[in-house]
């Protein structure tokens, strides 16, 4: 079983290289974010035809997420990151699919910082953090996959000194990601590639998709109960490179669920 996660950053304007990377790769489960639409407006129709089922918590021109599942349809758990009724905006869906729990998350950028976007950023993740652990305590197979915008460690960012105030690397944000691995998570692109884990994201500016100069915030969390079912991890990096695409990159992992 396949399950992929991907921050398309506008799906209405790259549906091409997303229908392209589909076609080829079908993966079983799909967790999108930064769709950038309405529910309403979110393509349905379009990935029907290719195959999938769609769930979506959308949000015009910013954040949401989507769950997509090929022939049939993710039966919906919550939409929202509970712990904060204030908080409307569209960064979490979780569903059944295929006998497991799916996590689709986009976590806060929190630049700049310091400031307010950091702050709700290390909120963000103290809440993710509490309803990861409800969800590890069940002891159902859960996959929690989506852009984390944060860099675990340096050995997951070409070498540069350009990101050094950037939220993505402060401490505080790294401290919280540690948290949740020493509670039970397995790092899955870690775990197949724990020497130099592959890079998820390359900004558009200063040509640092051909120099490889990336980053590594993508990435997907597999509970106790399913991490060893784990077989390869791995990151589509040439969906990158195609015209119109996004500055992710797909990563996705094979679960071995015989038996």
């Amino acid at each position: 079983m396949r399950i992929a996660t991907y921050n398309v950053n506008g799906i209405l304007d790259r549906f091409a290289p997303l229908k392209a990377w589909l076609d080829v790769t079908q993966p079983d489960v799909v967790c999108l974010q930064e769709i950038k639409c309405t529910n309403a407006a979110f393509p349905r129709d379009a990935l029907s035809e290719l195959g999938y089922e769609a769930l979506v918590h959308g949000q015009k021109s910013w954040n949401g997420v989507a769950i997509l599942a090929r022939g049939q349809a993710p039966l919906e758990i919550r939409r929202g990151l509970p712990g904060d009724p204030d908080d409307k905006q569209s960064r979490y869906l979780e569903a059944a699919v295929l006998g497991l729990v799916i996590g689709c998350l986009y976590m806060p950028n929190g630049n700049p910082q310091p400031g307010p976007k950091f702050d709700f950023k290390l909120e963000w993740m103290a809440r993710f953090d509490r309803h990861a652990a409800a969800l590890e305590k069940t002891g159902h197979p859960v996959v929690l996959a989506g852009d984390y915008n944060v860099v675990p460690t340096d050995a997951d960012i070409y070498a540069t000194r350009s990101f050094a105030d950037n939220a993505l690397l402060q401490p505080a944000a790294r401290a919280a990601y540690a948290k949740l691995l020493r509670r039970g998570w397995t790092d899955a692109l870690k775990a197949r590639h724990p020497d130099k884990p592959p890079y998820t994201f390359w900004s558009y500016m200063r040509n640092r998709y051909p120099r490889d100069a990336g980053l590594r915030i993508d990435h997907l969390l597999l509970s106790r109960s399913i991490a060893p079912r784990l077989s390869s991890a791995g990151v589509d990096k040439a969906v990158r490179g195609m015209a119109g695409a996004s500055d992710h990159a797909p990563v996705w992992v094979e679960l071995d669920l015989d038996g």
